[in-house]
């Protein structure tokens, strides 16, 4: 089996990290188009001591570490050097975070999260729970659960509560989801696919969408249907069945984006 082959189930799961690490689809997607431009250039350089998976991750770890804040270039003319470069600090997702994605959301033991970072198992504990202190801190938002499970809704607005965020409602429709966004705009939306009327998740989002800005994070048990590589896609996305630390770091992720704005001046 070639390279190719044996990287390409993989791929989806990396564009949901990258998206997430960077809260942007585009800059996701860019991230994983250079890694895979970078093993296609030096196929020899790949890792092959280990498994394909942690192959791939190790290869974008290099890229996010040697790119950094580089997607933010020539930014310093559209506005105030100062002002714009704490935005672009407050928007890079640090090695804590980074390491709370690897395990809660990627699902890499302590031990393979601490090769992709170059680290020990100890230090991606330690990292974990620091970031899991800095979500302690995190500002608080008012959630809007799409979600037509009942008990899937109740766990997940358990998860919701537990963190410190309120629930504004738990929508089982399109239109009861549309309805509820417009008479009480929330913070964060957590929505599944696939809804009781057979309506979709994804229409309902794009119907707020049009009406206000907000995070987004999806739920659906079949991940890989949509990161195709076509557009539109979500930026975080998580896969049911869920672990509780799962919908907790993408909660927290999503809300570190949304909060982390340019100041006024």
């Amino acid at each position: 089996m070639s390279l190719g082959q044996q990287l390409a189930p993989h791929l989806p799961f990396l564009r949901r990290y990258a998206r997430a690490l960077t809260g942007s689809q585009s800059h996701g997607d860019s991230y994983v188009k250079a890694t895979l431009e970078a093993i296609v250039a030096a196929p020899e350089q790949f890792p092959r001591e280990v498994d394909p998976r942690l192959g791939l991750y190790r290869t974008f770890q290099a890229i996010w570490a040697s790119v950094n804040l580089g997607d933010g270039a020539g930014e310093e003319q559209a506005g105030e050097p100062e002002a714009i470069a704490r935005a672009r600090l407050a928007r890079i997702t640090p090695l804590s975070r980074q390491a709370l994605l690897l395990t809660a959301m990627e699902g890499f033991s302590p031990e393979d999260a601490a090769y992709l970072i170059d680290g020990s198992a100890d230090d991606v504990e330690a990292l974990v729970d620091e970031a899991l202190a800095e979500i302690e801190s995190q500002t608080r938002a008012n959630v809007l659960i799409i979600e037509d499970e009942p008990i899937i809704a109740m766990d997940l607005e358990t998860i919701v509560r537990d963190l410190g965020h309120d629930v504004n409602g738990v929508a089982v429709t399109r239109d009861e989801a549309v309805a509820q966004a417009l008479a009480q705009r929330p913070g964060l939306v957590l929505a599944d696919i696939q809804l009781a009327d057979d309506s979709s998740g994804i229409d309902a989002v794009k119907d707020i969408l049009s009406e206000f800005s907000v995070p987004v994070i999806f739920i659906t048990a079949f991940p890989e249907r949509l990161l195709t590589g076509e557009r539109p896609e979500p930026t975080f996305l998580i896969t049911k069945p869920f672990q509780r630390s799962t919908v907790k770091a993408a909660i927290a992720q999503a809300l570190f984006f949304d909060q982390a704005t340019v100041p006024a001046h």
